[in-house]
């Protein structure tokens, strides 16, 4: 089959299509033939040589995919040869072929296509794992959300407003605010020209954010301990922002405030696999019944997944950049 590898760590040139072994479906897995993968910064990070795969994980990037099942590993029940799927990965989406624990599979839903399909499991599962699972966002509450035009932050929009939540969204541009507004975004912040602090504050007639969503990281921590409400919870899944800052622990305290930091990449088999229980029972049915939808920006040939990396790192999008197998 063939591959993204990565020879040499460096910038988007440094990934190559290449011809590698096949993988095999072991105890507990299935053997996927890959339509599509998707885009995600940690590729970027594991292609600069920052974020290497955990042990025993595939050695290519790619942390989610759609495709149909080829084989059945030892032990696998529920799935059969030919079943169309989507899948979180801890590696290995950038290829034809990819092996995966079966409990990290998920039907392709309702009438969104195989190929689109691939937008969807890292970012549903890190939403809702964190928005949810974690900071327990409830209906009538307000959530921030930090790049809400990106894939982590238009489907956190959406899962959001389908619970009756108030959403606050931060983007670079006018056109990515509207586009994040089209989703149901109810305050709209463009973090070139306001102050995300102020701009909740005045939304919220000054309580603040119930909960935060956080891409950033050391950069936004001590503005958004700021910008939470009394009991808010502050959920850090990057760090864009970079990995070091202050935090004034009075106001933590003032605001009886909690703050998570999460990955999923490494976490164990269990608890990918309980996320992942979580999302079919809660997000499925939103998306098998045209509630939620992933958001596509473009699809490029797998082999070109340089220049999609560059769409990526220059933030030219909006939603998922997706990676088609020929």
């Amino acid at each position: 089959m063939h591959a993204i590898t990565i020879p040499e760590p460096g910038g988007p040139e440094a990934l190559v299509w290449d011809e590698v072994p096949d993988p095999v479906a072991g105890e507990g897995e299935v053997l996927v033939e890959v339509a599509a993968g998707a885009v995600n910064r940690a590729d970027i990070l594991q292609r600069q040589g920052f974020y290497d795969p955990p042990p025993g994980s595939s050695p290519y990037p790619g942390l989610e995919c759609s495709g149909r099942i080829a084989a059945l590993g030892p032990g696998v029940s529920g799935w059969a040869v030919g079943d169309e799927v989507c899948a979180l990965l801890a590696g290995g989406g950038y290829a034809e072929k990819v092996a995966i624990p079966a409990g990290q599979l998920l039907p392709v839903p309702g009438d969104i296509g195989l190929t689109q399909a691939a937008a969807l499991p890292e970012v549903v599962c890190t939403v809702w794992s964190n928005v949810f699972m974690i900071a327990h966002l409830r209906p009538g509450e307000t959530l921030l959300v930090h790049g809400g035009s990106s894939g982590i932050g238009t489907m956190a929009i959406q899962l959001a407003k389908s619970i009756g939540a108030k959403v606050a969204v931060t983007a670079g541009s006018k056109e990515k605010l509207e586009r994040c507004a089209a989703l149901g975004a109810d305050i709209l912040i463009n973090y070139r020209e306001q102050d995300f602090v102020e701009e909740v504050r005045r939304a919220t007639d000054g309580a603040g954010a119930d909960v935060i969503l956080d891409n950033m990281g050391a950069k936004y921590l001590d503005r958004n301990v700021q910008a939470l409400a009394v009991n808010g919870r502050l959920a850090i899944i990057g760090m864009q922002g970079g990995i070091k800052g202050e935090l004034n622990i009075a106001t933590l305290l003032t605001k009886r405030g909690a703050i998570s930091a999460t990955s999923l990449r490494a976490r164990p088999l269990g608890e990918k696999a309980a996320i992942v229980a979580a999302v079919r029972e809660h997000v499925w049915p939103l998306l098998d019944g045209g509630h939620v939808r992933p958001v596509v920006d473009r699809e490029l040939p797998m082999s070109d997944a340089a220049a999609a990396h560059r769409v990526v790192e220059e933030s030219r999008h909006v939603g998922k950049v997706l990676l088609v197998v020929p």
